[in-house]
């Protein structure tokens, strides 16, 4: 009869240890971020992810483009990448930090963060490609503190141009992640 008095403290205690695990933020209080990330990379160097300091500098990244207040949803909602890459551009560390922010001074928002790329490549390496995109911003606004459940991502890989043509301008511009709240 004393085991279940028991049973349940350590039921208990446990449950208190298992949420106390989950409330860590997966970065350093000043923001920086891990350097390496899971690769899903073959050995060849089309993609960027598994590479040392995949997110670049962050000491900028309290300024910039795309700082709002919490409140409300960063105007700058796009992202771009290089060509055949999924690593965040040190560029738009700021506005990947500002989406952090938002989100987490507003946990009960949602963003969907939507993978693209240009027209080269075949339909399911560019889906793939999209995909690692998205993942990546998703990875880092999870280290930054972002809780997994607000974010889902989906690729549309070449399926939705912003801008139609063959130049690499035109390129430049598919290559994107948008945050869509």
């Amino acid at each position: 009869m004393q085991l279940k008095p028991l049973a349940r403290s350590l039921a208990v205690a446990l449950s208190i240890v298992v949420i106390a695990g989950c409330s860590s933020t997966g970065g350093t209080q000043d923001g920086d971020s891990y350097g390496s990330q899971d690769g899903s990379g073959t050995g060849t160097s089309t993609s960027g992810a598994g590479t040392g300091g995949q997110y670049g500098s962050t000491s900028g990244s309290g300024a910039g483009a795309g700082q709002q207040a919490d409140s409300r949803i960063p105007e700058v909602r796009t992202i771009h990448f290089d060509f055949d890459r999924d690593t965040i551009k040190s560029e738009y560390e700021s506005v990947v930090m500002a989406h952090a922010r938002y989100l987490r001074a507003n946990p009960n928002s949602r963003v969907v963060l939507h993978g693209h790329t240009d027209e080269r490549g075949t339909r399911e390496y560019n889906m793939a490609l999209g995909e690692r995109r998205a993942n990546a911003v998703q990875r880092f606004l999870n280290i930054q503190g972002v809780s997994p459940s607000q974010m889902s991502v989906v690729s549309y890989g070449e399926e939705r141009p912003v801008a139609s043509g063959q130049s690499e301008s035109a390129y430049a511009q598919n290559r994107r992640v948008v945050f869509n709240y």
